[in-house]
């Protein structure tokens, strides 16, 4: 059983899913990733430009070539945004790879809500926590992430297993509003993109950061731009002139090359 996308260029697993935009996936010792993505499990590996999802049903190939974006050219995108500046160009160059993943709305709302002020190990704990203990178990030891509907049910002290702290608060308000339709998160994909941010900013604890992070990896609104402490210095340092709406409809890509780029470089911040 298992799913072959064949002659897949512009992918890197380990780029695409442990650059701190999902939370759901584990390296293994030969360089496979196992995880489950809307309910399914597979471990994914590339062989030359071939992508193996093992364990992934063919039933489930749309969902898959969706999530990992197989259908938007890479390799055009990123001759488009080398085209603007030089720097990012370089940025580009070095982390090929990555891409911007299609996740469930529901589980992206509610990993960055839990990233706040937090790193990616401690993040990848408190989301697998969550699972397991309010998720729907798909496989022997294998869970889920929880709908809107279970966690809206819950309270904040119901989150003690999980151990995200003052997280909690905003965990419960936002499945409470998903479930409720106080936010409706497809209906984000075609707002203004002001207008989506603001809509998310309805939800307690969740900031213009959260909130762009949620656009971006969530509702693949390709023109987000999340702009963190370190994407803040990494503008400033390298493109000093331009903003991320000079980016353009691909600013979110370039969002990635360019905090990639900007943390395996720290020496550009020295001065």
């Amino acid at each position: 059983m298992g799913i072959i996308f064949e002659n897949i260029t512009d992918l890197d697993l380990r780029e695409t899913l442990d650059c701190g935009q999902c939370f759901r996936w584990s390296e293994q010792s030969d360089g496979s990733f196992r995880g489950i993505v809307r309910g399914r499990f597979a471990q994914v590996r590339m062989d030359g430009n071939d992508l193996f999802l093992d364990g992934a049903e063919e039933s489930d190939r749309m969902m898959w070539r969706d999530y990992f974006d197989l259908d938007l050219d890479y390799g055009k995108v990123k001759r488009e945004l080398s085209a603007l500046h030089p720097v990012l160009a370089q940025a580009a160059r070095f982390a090929p790879g990555i891409r911007i993943l299609n996740q469930e709305p529901f589980e992206a709302l509610i990993s960055f809500i839990i990233s706040q002020n937090n790193n990616i190990k401690r993040i990848t704990g408190i989301v697998d926590r969550l699972c397991e203990n309010f998720g729907q178990e798909i496989q022997e030891g294998r869970f889920a992430f929880p709908t809107a509907e279970r966690l809206a049910s819950l309270s904040p002290d119901d989150l003690a297993p999980i151990r995200a702290g003052f997280r909690h608060r905003y965990i419960i308000d936002a499945a409470q509003k998903v479930a409720d339709g106080t936010v409706d998160l497809e209906s984000l994909r075609y707002l203004p993109y002001d207008e989506a941010r603001a809509e998310l900013m309805k939800i307690t604890g969740v900031g213009v950061k959260v909130a762009d992070c949620v656009l971006l990896y969530g509702l693949h609104r390709l023109d987000g731009f999340p702009l963190d402490v370190w994407m803040k210095r990494a503008m400033a340092a390298l493109f000093p002139d331009l903003t991320p709406k000079d980016f353009g409809q691909y600013a979110g890509i370039a969002q990635q090359y360019i905090f990639h780029y900007s943390r395996m470089h720290p020496e550009l911040f020295d001065n």
